[in-house]
């Protein structure tokens, strides 16, 4: 977590701007008065996080985009409340820090970690309805919209959700920090636990890295650095800013600067779905200062780009704006090159991170909707390639993931196959990594890090 906590946040911030915009992909609540008393009691509840944590973040994601950082974000596609425990919170955690250290010596340089933790409820989908052997409800928007259960009532939304949301956020936030700052996140801690997945046999490929990696560790104690101090680290918090009436009511005024900040998370992004330069989305996140992601899609222009930069990040602030692209493995060499080009051409700094998942999900023949692992990998090594060839900075992943040992993602050193998805597919909308999945990913990523 960002290390900076005094700043005060006080007061509800009103962005009137963006009600008088189109919005998309918002639930229809069936009571106005009860979402509108929802929504005050938000207004007069602390904030999440603070303007200080996001100033960190700001900094830390301008270095990513300058090459002098990387960025890992990864978590779960949609957080469920009834899996907000602290064994499954502990278990993300430790993944990315695993996955951190590796991509830290990769790298040679700091890695900077997110979650899509402690906010990530509300979920886009492609269609308002969803039938089943003849039965037509509202589709699972998240667990901050409705219930997963395809029942009348579970599919109702319920603005009184979003304040369950805000309680699990903040007890997440408070779990993730003592993990984080008290001793779990201990670099020789985390070393011995990534020794384990190395010694697996399906990863003996990954034995000479792991080798170079553990001699780094032995010198480092030899030559007296001091384990005990290497203890802490910032770890920060993202989801996708979808829920407009949550966003706006979780948005204070810094008393610092009287800048407004949405205080649900540290980062928030817009979705491929919202990204209307004209929309909502845009109009409510230009108005607050922390960093911002934006997806962008195989079929996203130059001048969606520049405009999209015009309306968040006029100034050219570095640090304020990532492009996490989401093009899929068929098309991100043919898409991708122009897009660099033309953001390179425009001289604003700009963040570039790669979203190697929502473009390779697929429908397998026993009907499960999953993703392969070779696509994800294949995605992520062309957005290096693209990025080098063009003379950008490939400055970060983001993936799905989970600290368990799920199988609902296509092979990997394990190989799993179709008939393996039934055995744990527990995921309430999009495939993601599992433990062993996502440590691989970081191997891989590291190598061409160091390539």
């Amino acid at each position: 977590m960002g290390a900076t906590f005094f700043a005060l946040m006080i007061g509800p911030m009103r962005n009137f701007d963006w009600r008088s915009c189109p919005a998309a992909q918002q639930p229809s609540y069936p009571d106005p008065q009860q979402l509108a008393d929802v929504v005050n009691d938000l207004r007069r509840r602390p904030p999440l996080v603070f303007a200080g944590e996001a100033d960190s973040l700001r900094a830390d994601m301008e270095r990513a985009g300058q090459g002098e950082a990387f960025v890992l974000m990864g978590g779960d596609c949609a957080e469920s409340f009834e899996k907000g425990d602290a064994t499954t919170i502990r278990l993300k955690v430790q993944t990315i820090l695993q996955m951190a250290i590796v991509l830290t010596y990769g790298a040679s340089m700091p890695v900077v970690k997110i979650g899509r933790m402690a906010g990530q409820y509300a979920k886009p989908r492609s269609a308002d309805t969803e039938t089943r052997n003849g039965v037509t409800l509202p589709v699972y928007r998240g667990d901050c919209v409705n219930g997963h259960e395809f029942t009348k009532s579970a599919r109702v939304p319920d603005p009184k959700r979003m304040l369950d949301a805000y309680l699990r956020s903040g007890t997440t936030l408070n779990l993730i920090r003592a993990f984080t700052m008290g001793g779990y996140a201990s670099l020789s801690e985390v070393h011995s636990w990534n020794r384990g997945f190395t010694e697996n046999p399906a990863y003996a490929r990954f034995a000479t890295m792991a080798g170079e990696l553990d001699r780094s560790m032995r010198f480092m104690k030899a030559a007296g650095v001091d384990f005990g101090a290497l203890t802490q680290v910032d770890f920060y918090s993202a989801h996708e800013a979808l829920l407009l009436d949550y966003e706006d009511a979780m948005t204070r005024e810094d008393s610092r600067t009287g800048d407004p900040y949405d205080t649900s998370a540290h980062m928030l992004w817009i979705g491929e779905r919202t990204r209307d330069i004209d929309g909502a989305h845009v109009a409510l996140l230009s108005g607050v200062r922390n960093p911002i992601g934006v997806k962008i899609g195989p079929d996203a222009s130059p001048d969606e780009l520049y405009a999209l930069m015009d309306r968040l990040n006029p100034s050219g602030e570095g640090g304020r704006i990532s492009f996490i692209t989401r093009m899929g493995a068929d098309l991100i060499e043919e898409r991708l090159p122009a897009l660099a080009q033309a953001v390179k051409a425009d001289g604003r700094p700009v963040t570039w991170i790669c979203d190697p998942m929502h473009g390779n999900t697929i429908t397998s023949e026993n009907g499960y909707k999953t993703r392969r692992f070779a696509d994800i990998l294949a995605e992520t090594r062309s957005f290096f390639q693209v990025h080098r060839a063009v003379g950008t900075v490939p400055g970060g992943i983001h993936v799905e993931l989970t600290g368990d040992d799920v199988t609902e993602v296509l092979g990997g050193g394990e190989h799993i196959a179709e008939a393996d998805l039934a055995q744990r597919y527990e995921t309430l909308v999009d495939p993601r990594l599992n433990h062993q999945q996502s440590l691989e990913i970081a191997f891989e990523v590291a190598e061409m890090l160091r390539s």
